[in-house]
């Protein structure tokens, strides 16, 4: 199974859908993309919804993590919300609910940053 991913804007909020598997072969495509999608929208906070990513290796939690430091260091917030048992370990593992915030579903993270869903 490949990677599905869908970039929608909902004002000032970049939201990331992930489905699928994201591995080495999908990272750079991955990474390229969501780099592309924060220059070109003018957005500022990020959701990342992993509801339906089954699959992340370690090369997928580089793409967040160098997602959340460009998206940190221009003042904005980056969430993860509805994610997978399996993706959650990886992330519980790491180390990066140490600094990424996780909340419970898209609409919630959405309120969060104070915008209507």
């Amino acid at each position: 199974m490949s990677l599905h991913v869908d970039f929608i804007v909902k004002e000032n909020v970049l939201l990331v859908r992930l489905a699928g598997e994201l591995d080495h072969h999908e990272a750079i495509g991955l990474r390229e993309e969501w780099q592309a999608q924060l220059a070109q929208n003018n957005v500022g906070n990020v959701i990342v919804n992993l509801e339906k990513l089954s699959f992340m290796d370690s090369s997928g939690l580089g793409v967040m993590l160098g997602r959340y430091k460009e998206i940190q260091a221009s003042g904005s917030e980056m969430v993860i919300c509805s994610i997978s048992p399996e993706v959650r370990r990886l992330f519980d593992l790491s180390g990066m609910f140490k600094i990424v915030k996780l909340v419970d579903n898209e609409d919630f993270a959405l309120q969060m940053l104070g915008v209507a869903s």
